[in-house]
């Protein structure tokens, strides 16, 4: 089954962003192009494709987010496949969140000041990049990873 083609869209030459975002939306369906898809993960991605080509362009910025979103998740759950970077971006804002509130608690409580608590947070940072560094390279090596890097 063949992936379908986004519609051409020169009006968009004037929106930056909006560019930049829907650039990087057929660089991906261009790279998943290249893979060997199920049909269903195939007819999940056309669907997100005739979404997009029946968009008005006042809405494109934040359905191409949306659809890319949504594919990017769909192979990785269903094909364990990723972006470059994927589990680093994820991983920052978990270490943030699960290590590094905790440990600046635990900072500011032991020293009395609660000035400490964000002393975790980069901390945290620093924890979630490894380990999502580590999950990116294994991905690679495993050769689950796509050869395009997701930018926020």
């Amino acid at each position: 089954m063949k992936i379908n083609q986004l519609k051409s869209r020169p009006e968009i030459n004037d929106n930056a962003k909006l560019l930049k975002v829907y650039t990087q939306f057929e660089s991906l369906i261009t790279v998943l192009e290249g893979l060997s898809l199920p049909d269903n993960i195939v007819d999940s991605i056309n669907q997100s494709i005739e979404q997009l080509n029946m968009t008005s362009n006042d809405r494109l910025l934040k359905e191409t987010k949306k659809e890319q979103t949504k594919i990017i998740k769909l192979i990785e759950k269903q094909l364990k496949i990723v972006p470059i970077n994927h589990y680093r971006n994820t991983w920052m804002a978990l270490g943030m969140v699960v290590f590094g509130l905790p440990l600046g608690l635990a900072f500011s409580t032991s020293l009395d000041n609660m000035a400490f608590i964000g002393i975790g947070l980069p901390i945290g940072m620093a924890i979630g990049l490894a380990v999502g560094t580590g999950m990116d390279k294994k991905a690679q090596e495993e050769g689950r990873q796509l050869n395009l890097e997701i930018k926020p």
